[in-house]
């Protein structure tokens, strides 16, 4: 991978539904729910799904009950495995290769999530002492993302995720060092429903917390670590998220903000935010 301005801003990572065969429509489940109106079995596909493999409702998900499809992101796994893995050749031209592909997609997905955090470590300036492995990690990554379909679905990827994981700590530990004061740990931290407004959490770890329905409103998370946080629902009216790490657009979609929130300058403000 070349040197360039912004590593997690490179196409490869960022979904291009104009290139996918409608796989996260097609390939996933889901259940009647407050996400969902109708229940979906993995496999089949949705009822608003059109012949070209674009949404029928795609600019009123939200208004038709599909919440749930408004927070996802696949990453760029959707025209990877719909370009490079199957070739270009859709489930609808060779049903034969469909399950293949559906059983493909979520392995892809997870391995290019993984992909957009050592994206976004690379970064960092002040990581740069292990720049050198996670563009090693990169590479070994990128490269089985790009193998044969009957490879991907022997991968490992907690495995993966195990050797990585290390490397993103680390990255973390460098550029969270350099913010002033002592840092709060709220890793794995059990915060929904907290009342947290006006939290002074600047360089703070909150990976994996749970902050389901928790009131950040106001708080100031400017460099705070946010990888694998549960942020459904979490009240970020007016927050300061600005240059938050490991910070992905499925987890600020999923999240409730106003025009006040500062988000970072690499992901978009969620359209179904308040004014």
């Amino acid at each position: 991978m070349s040197e360039r301005t912004s590593y997690a801003a490179q196409p490869d990572l960022q979904a291009d539904c104009g290139s996918c065969f409608g796989l996260c429509c097609v390939a996933l489940p889901f259940s009647r729910s407050s996400d969902f109106p109708v229940d979906k079995s993995a496999g089949t596909p949705c009822g608003n799904l059109q012949e070209d493999f674009r949404c029928g409702i795609h600019r009123r998900l939200r208004d038709q009950g599909y919440n749930g499809c408004t927070v996802f992101d696949c990453f760029g796994a959707g025209q990877k495995v719909s370009q490079v893995t199957f070739k270009g050749v859709s489930w609808r031209e060779k049903p034969e290769s469909a399950r293949a592909m559906y059983e493909a997609f979520p392995v892809v997905r997870q391995l290019h999530e993984l992909l957009k955090y050592i994206a976004q470590a690379l970064d960092l300036p002040a990581a740069r002492p292990v720049h050198g492995e996670l563009r090693r990690a990169y590479e070994r990554l990128d490269a089985v993302t790009r193998d044969t379909a009957g490879t991907l679905l022997a991968v490992d990827v907690d495995a993966l995720r195990g050797e990585v994981n290390p490397l993103l700590l680390r990255a973390s530990e460098l550029a969270r060092a350099a913010v002033p004061g002592r840092k709060k740990n709220h890793r794995g931290a059990q915060l929904m429903g907290s009342r947290l407004r006006g939290a002074k959490l600047r360089g703070a770890s909150l990976r994996g917390a749970l902050l389901i329905a928790a009131d950040l409103s106001g708080s100031d998370l400017r460099d705070a670590d946010l990888i694998g946080a549960d942020m459904r629902d979490t009240n970020l009216c007016g927050a300061d998220l600005r240059g938050a790490l490991f910070l992905t657009q499925p987890q600020l979609n999923a999240a409730r903000g106003d025009a006040r929130t500062k988000v970072p300058q690499t992901l978009e403000r969620p359209r179904h935010w308040a004014d």
